[in-house]
């Protein structure tokens, strides 16, 4: 079975946490000792019926305020699919943890509370789905029950939405009225809604078909580590480890070593006590190759028929993390995949109000602020843009002082 990475994310108290709980309630995810705590627990909905949002309020802040802080990860799986789930938060002061959250998303649910419709937050949820390149989006119009189940109420919601996604060229966007609470639609469908003829949450989860680049074009290996054990059996033995973070390589293909620019050709691919033909993205590997090549960690492997840019000059979105601001006249570290550099900042272009999606030419950055910047590296980075290949276009800015991660990166294009 494939997996699903998925995020959730909303307005406060839009039922975020209700939703997944839900969601691993109604589909028997739930282990036995967390089920009874559950049952033990005294927080109870109005009804009386058992909140299932502690089953994502991890933190004891979040207990305490009812609201989602962290980014709290569940796993759960049906006889179709195994999914993670990354519940974020909804505050804008938690702007980052949602960047974090979706980072590795293939589809974000954005909920809208069916009373208040589209807010600011759903316009600024959206607009971080369509910076961070998330391939589906599904629009989950909650408390349902609290609107009559109207038809008419959803509808509106969707015209207005659809607006939205528009401006964002969000182009897929399913839209599903529910009832977490009630657990309407959900995983079962919904017998108060009979207008709605579309699927459950749950089922469109499990059949939503999410695009895999397992083309060699987009072939990245960036080497982690460079195998040589210099034994008397294992004399001659060279290979190049890591993490395929993008298409696939196949023995014979021809390859080209960034940034040195050397090429060559795939001799033989590891994988544990096997050697398969074909490595694909995700698999960790060793690969041979027919010429020694000097190569050393933070290199990497691409395919020769599509190779990345290689530019120490770099026009990309940044999201700031840190509590205090972006300091131009710093160095930084940049690292990108395994390869780790000094950087500076050395322009920035312009942030975005993630509210009104209008720009904002205050160099002030501070946490949480998304804008665009150019960054300058003291060796090339091999990247391919970020709305073309995520895996290979997205860095972090770490402070050198502190080693504490400060920014994350979508890299866009070199400006040499």
């Amino acid at each position: 079975m494939d997996i699903l990475k998925f995020i959730t994310a909303g307005s406060v108290d839009d039922g975020k946490s209700t939703l997944i709980g839900r969601l691993l309630y109604d589909s028997d995810a739930i282990l036995a000792d967390q089920l009874e705590a559950l049952h033990a627990s005294n927080r109870k909905n109005d009804d009386g019926t058992i909140d299932l949002a502690i089953l994502t309020d991890g933190l004891k802040a979040e207990r305490e305020q009812g609201i989602t802080i962290d980014v709290a990860y569940k796993y759960f799986e049906t006889d179709k699919r195994k999914f993670i789930i990354a519940d974020a938060p909804g505050h804008i002061q938690y702007t980052r943890n949602m960047v974090t959250g979706a980072s590795n998303a293939d589809l974000a649910i954005i909920l809208i509370d069916a009373r208040r419709g589209v807010v600011e937050q759903t316009t600024r949820h959206s607009f971080l789905v369509s910076l961070l390149q998330i391939q589906k989006v599904v629009i989950a119009v909650n408390k349902m029950d609290m609107v009559d189940y109207s038809e008419d109420v959803f509808s509106n919601i969707v015209a207005d939405y659809q607006k939205i996604a528009a401006k964002l060229n969000i182009a897929d966007v399913t839209f599903i009225p529910v009832s977490a609470l009630k657990g309407d639609n959900i995983v079962y469908p919904s017998t108060a809604i009979s207008w709605y003829k579309g699927d459950s949450l749950l089922h469109h989860l499990e059949n939503v078909e999410i695009n895999r680049d397992n083309t060699s074009t987009h072939a990245r290996l960036p080497v982690q580590w460079v195998v040589r054990p210099q034994t008397d059996e294992l004399h001659d033995y060279r290979g190049y480890a890591g993490r395929v973070s993008s298409g696939s390589f196949k023995v014979n293909d021809k390859v080209t070593i960034l940034p040195s620019g050397f090429t060559s050709t795939i001799s033989k691919i590891e994988l544990y006590d096997t050697q398969p033909a074909e490595a694909l993205a995700g698999m960790s590997v060793t690969v041979h190759l027919k010429d020694n090549i000097d190569i050393s960690r933070g290199d990497t492997i691409v395919n020769s028929a599509g190779e990345p840019q290689l530019s120490s000059v770099i026009e990309a979105d940044l999201c700031w993390m840190d509590t205090r601001g972006l300091d131009t006249s710093l160095t930084y570290l940049v690292q990108h995949n395994t390869k780790t550099v000094r950087c500076k900042i050395r322009e920035v272009l312009h942030k975005v109000n993630i509210n009104t999606l209008e720009k904002d030419f205050d160099e002030d950055f501070k946490l949480n602020d998304i804008g665009r910047v150019v960054i300058k590296t003291a060796e090339p980075l091999a990247f391919d843009p970020y709305q073309e290949n995520k895996a290979n276009g997205g860095a972090i800015i770490i402070d050198s002082r502190t080693n504490v991660t400060v920014g994350a990166l979508m890299l866009r294009q070199s400006v040499e």
